[in-house]
């Protein structure tokens, strides 16, 4: 890691729009073969900051040098011309055009007169891929690849503008895990040809993986910044929320009852196989792996979307038949999906409506609904859940992400189920949020409730989980109590170095 003058310096910024402060006096130091992680919880500011380093946006105050030069980043374009390279979250590429196109759009190759000097274009475009290890057709439309190869487009273009800074905001939200090791991989090799990168994520585990150094920002002004070994993921964590890490997984002492749900030998060919493992009353039992090791699939079957070809599930004791949603929920199992947006909430709807969507028969008279009962189940849910919000009349969209998430949850506790399926209950919400998501997870448990958590989020499943089962390509790897947990043995059993 170098000591040396950094590449770009940041000095004092600052940024208000209209009564928000964004960033207040904000410095960060990004240096040549290095990548700097910029972590902190939403609406911390590292958007803005980064729309600040894209010329999107145009600081309040402070000063940015590159290479100890004052500069004025006045737009996009300028970034660009003075060798800054951003990479949003969603890549900024134009669809119906092709690879090598997008690469060098707007500084087309010329033949003379005769225009564009294709053979020159696609050659220059295929030698970037080659230089990154990338095997990438660049005559194809862009259109038709995945986020992940997208992504190496955009890499390619900063590249071809020979970038010295490297800007990357959230690269990793939409990829797999093999896309992440092969982005990490194009990472180091950039890292080691003298680029500064600046990284940022809210992901611990690739912080800490990827990092060469972790600035954190909270409530828009800079925490702290610190070589990446002189910091573990619970302390990185404490200062992004200004609290403990124990006041993120609010694990209350819970007791532990007979078995509300057993799995035996549960197959679906081609996705998991032979899976079995049980969940107590009082218990939360967490399902970690990879992206595809079959976790979401198995919450499918037990709520009835998919069916099983082979396996028994038990509730309470007794042999279920699981055709349906509508034969798990009978059996009290609900299933909070991953996607809540597509799954689990109707956007349109208020807060009431579709906290009485999985009841609404229940909720009806001669076909009509008994808005006043609809209204005190949400209302009720809402306070015990702390829903912020203007009202159960307020509709899901205009609500945060957390509170989405209480809402989905709302829904499927107005069924008075026994087992909850919740599959990446936390995803896409900021740090503050998941603190009480955890909160009432926690709760339910202690209330008797039986709780299968699936996250990808390691620590995550280490601070909430009474036991651990751990899959790996489909198959139950291992099983760990909590006791005996340790992020590196419950990783190991998820890339398949541990057998059960």
């Amino acid at each position: 890691m170098s000591e040396t003058s950094p590449v770009l310096r940041l000095t004092g910024i600052s940024k208000r729009f209209g009564a928000v402060q964004a960033l207040t006096d904000v410095d960060v130091a990004l240096f040549a073969n290095e990548v700097h992680a910029l972590v902190g919880e939403n609406g911390a500011g590292k958007s803005t900051l980064v729309k600040i380093l894209a010329g999107i946006h145009q600081p309040d105050a402070g000063r940015i040098q590159l290479s100890g030069e004052d500069l004025v980043l006045s737009g996009p374009a300028a970034a660009r011309d003075l060798g800054i390279a951003v990479i949003h979250q969603h890549p900024n590429l134009f669809p119906d055009l092709t690879v090598a196109e997008n690469v060098f759009v707007g500084r087309l190759p010329r033949n003379g007169v005769r225009g564009v000097d294709w053979g020159e274009l696609n050659r220059t475009a295929q030698r970037l891929f080659e230089n990154l290890g990338v095997k990438q057709s660049v005559s194809v439309p862009v259109r038709g690849l995945s986020v992940a190869d997208q992504q190496l487009v955009e890499i390619a273009k900063s590249l071809s503008l020979d970038a010295r800074v490297l800007v990357m905001d959230e690269p990793t939200a939409s990829l797999s895990s093999h896309e992440v090791e092969r982005l990490f991989t194009i990472i180091r090799q950039l890292r080691g040809r003298g680029v500064a990168i600046l990284f940022v994520d809210h992901r611990m585990e690739e912080v800490f993986e990827i990092a060469d150094r972790v600035s954190v920002l909270r409530d828009g002004r800079h925490v702290i910044t610190a070589p990446i070994n002189e910091l573990n993921p619970a302390e990185a964590i404490r200062h992004m929320v200004g609290r403990r890490l124990e006041t993120l997984f609010p694990k209350e002492q819970a007791t532990i009852g007979e078995i509300a749900l057993e799995v035996r030998g549960l197959t679906r060919r081609g996705v998991f196989s032979n899976a079995s493992f049980q969940v107590r009353r009082g218990e939360i039992l967490g399902l970690a792996g990879l992206v595809g090791a079959g976790r979401t699939e198995i919450a499918r079957v037990l709520f009835g979307i998919d069916r099983a070809d082979a396996g028994e599930v038990l509730v309470a004791g007794k042999h279920a038949e699981i055709k349906s949603p509508k034969d798990a929920m009978r059996l009290g199992i609900v299933y909070v999906p991953e996607d809540r947006h597509a799954q689990g909430l109707v956007l349109d709807f208020s807060i009431a409506a579709n906290v009485s969507l999985p009841i609404v028969e229940r909720l009806s008279r001669l076909l009509v609904v008994d808005r006043v009962q609809e209204r005190q189940i949400a209302t009720d849910y809402s306070k015990q859940l702390q829903v912020r919000s203007t009202g159960v009349e307020q509709v899901a969209s205009g609500l945060s992400g957390g509170n989405q998430q209480k809402v989905v949850l709302a829904k499927w506790l107005a069924t008075k189920p026994t087992v909850l399926l919740l599959d990446e209950p936390t995803q896409g919400v900021d740090i503050g949020a998941k603190a009480e998501v955890h909160r009432i997870i926690s709760q339910l448990a202690g209330q008797g409730m039986a709780i299968v958590l699936i996250s990808s989020e390691l620590l995550e499943v280490l601070g909430m989980a009474d036991r651990i089962v751990v899959l790996h390509e489909g198959r139950v790897a291992a099983e760990f109590a909590r006791d005996d947990a340790t992020q590196e043995r419950v990783m190991a059993a998820a890339t398949g170095h541990v057998e059960a």
